[in-house]
């Protein structure tokens, strides 16, 4: 029986994966995040299973590579945390290019309508019986102007979600969709003209930062900025400096530029030291949630349906569809 040692495992992970595993597999969960200090744990096992915050550099890879592993099976679309030069004739690396579109879209849906409408606070206020409503106006989503950056399959379907809401919508990629009745604008129009602004594309070298100071400074001041797809996509120092200058409406964040160690765990007994997301969480005009858009019960059946597939392909000399090339 082939043996796969599954880093970061959460309860979550371990019910689904067992449910779809059905003891085909050996499987050896962990707590521990995948990184050079715990790569040994994988030995006498043909595949590691990691996820977003894993650290996967060349010294992880090398030790991998030593110990006999074949494959790394990422649970998740992103492979920006893998230092994927080193794999190259050491590793196949293979992931899951999508689980549930709908789950992160709807979230972010769901993060702007909270900020927008005060929810948390409102719920927070009830919960000690004060009913007053003063602080709490938000905006029609109607005839507001979302801006879409990223249009693949998530960003296709929060278009959806918000011409549901009958909001005027415009998109930039860099990589249109033809044909899609998509209207496409510059980055700069985009920041320009948008009341909420929604970020849906991969982290590369050209999209990193793509929120930055420069960027802020062509929005309105009332905009609201929305981020379910990766943390350095957003400058998160110009963010807080823009929130604290009132240069911005507000933001809604899932996920974080700094959140390797600090997300997907419990730290409320903890002096949290990172004083940036310290003074984000402080502030009235935002709301963060951890990395949790992709939870939902379709996603985690998905993930851990095509994690398995794709390693049932890999050791049956299949096609491998999901790999992740150098």
């Amino acid at each position: 029986m082939d043996k796969i040692a599954f880093f970061d495992a959460k309860p979550y992970d371990r019910e689904w994966f067992d449910k779809i595993n059905n003891n085909k597999y050996e499987i050896h969960y962990y707590e521990s995040r995948l990184r050079p200090e715990s790569a040994r744990l994988a030995e006498g096992c043909t595949a590691v299973c990691a996820f977003v915050n894993d650290v996967i550099n060349t010294k992880t890879i090398e030790t991998l590579a030593e110990l006999g592993v074949k494959v790394i099976l990422m649970r998740c679309a992103g492979f920006n945390n893998i230092a994927l030069s080193a794999a190259k004739d050491k590793l196949k690396i293979l992931r899951v290019p999508a689980y549930s579109p709908y789950a992160v879209a709807e979230h972010a849906m769901g993060l702007i309508l909270a900020l927008n409408r005060k929810i948390p606070r409102a719920y927070i206020r009830t919960r000690d019986f004060n009913f007053s409503l003063n602080g709490l106006t938000g905006f029609d989503l109607h005839g507001k102007t979302a801006g879409i950056i990223g249009t693949g399959k998530i960003g296709r379907v929060f278009i959806d979600i918000c011409r549901g809401f009958g909001m005027d919508v415009i998109a930039y990629d860099p990589f249109p969709v033809e044909n899609s009745g998509i209207r496409y604008v510059s980055q700069e129009e985009l920041f320009k003209r948008s009341d909420i602004i929604s970020l849906h594309c991969p982290l590369t070298r050209e999209t990193r930062y793509i929120i930055d100071e420069q960027a802020i400074a062509l929005m309105k001041k009332s905009a609201l900025i929305v981020n379910t797809s990766r943390g350095q996509l957003i400058d998160s120092e110009a963010l807080l400096s823009a929130l604290n200058d009132k240069r911005i409406g507000g933001a809604a964040l899932d996920v974080y530029e700094e959140e390797s160690g600090l997300f997907f765990e419990d730290n409320s007994d903890k002096i949290v030291t990172d004083e940036v997301i310290s003074l984000l969480v402080s502030r009235p005009n935002v709301i963060i949630t951890s990395h949790q858009a992709f939870l939902t019960e379709e996603a985690l059946r998905n993930i851990a349906e095509v994690t398995l597939k794709n390693f049932d392909d890999f050791l049956n000399g299949k096609e491998l569809v999901n790999e992740i090339k150098s």
